[in-house]
């Protein structure tokens, strides 16, 4: 059995060549960065709820080789 992971913000997920990075997260929902180049940060933001975030972060890998980011 898998072990449960917990969203955070400022996490990055790569699924493929697209890389997600979670900008704001609150109760019910997530608002995310759609990347496909993390040098650049040009992406697209997105809203969802959580659970259609982790369905679709499902088949993805947590990139914990990356920081954080974190603002301030």
């Amino acid at each position: 059995m898998a072990t449960p992971l917990k969203l955070q913000q400022g996490q990055v997920w790569q699924q493929g060549e697209e890389f997600l990075r979670i900008v704001q997260l609150t109760r019910q929902e997530v608002e995310y960065k759609s990347m496909t180049n993390l040098a650049t940060k040009d992406g697209t933001h997105h809203n969802t709820s959580k659970k259609e975030f982790c369905r679709l972060i499902k088949k993805a890998t947590l990139r914990t080789d990356l920081a954080p980011v974190t603002k301030g």
